[in-house]
């Protein structure tokens, strides 16, 4: 799977994981010089606590496009750390 935003590719991965239709990139896959930490946070109820990354490719910002769960709750442990996206970012095969 990749992850594209702007022509440029923010993650790749064949080992994502899918929840509620969105594939969960493993942290090493992505192409650490499109992020940026971002304060934002959400909470899930059976997820828990989402924290968030910007992305910058060629100078445009995509505020908050990629979310993480650094410490999930038990249900969601399988995807603790890895990395999901929205707000246009496209995820192919």
């Amino acid at each position: 799977m990749k992850a594209i935003w702007n022509n440029a590719v923010l993650a790749e991965s064949n080992d994502t994981v899918v929840v509620e239709n969105n594939h969960y990139f493993p942290p090493e896959s992505l192409k650490q010089e499109f992020f940026e930490s971002s304060i934002a946070q959400t909470t899930c109820p059976w997820k828990g606590r989402a924290s968030y990354y910007s992305v910058r490719v060629s100078g445009e910002l995509n505020k908050d496009a990629a979310w993480y769960y650094p410490d999930p709750k038990p249900a969601a442990e399988n995807i603790r750390n890895r990395v999901a996206f929205w707000k246009g970012v496209q995820v192919i095969p």
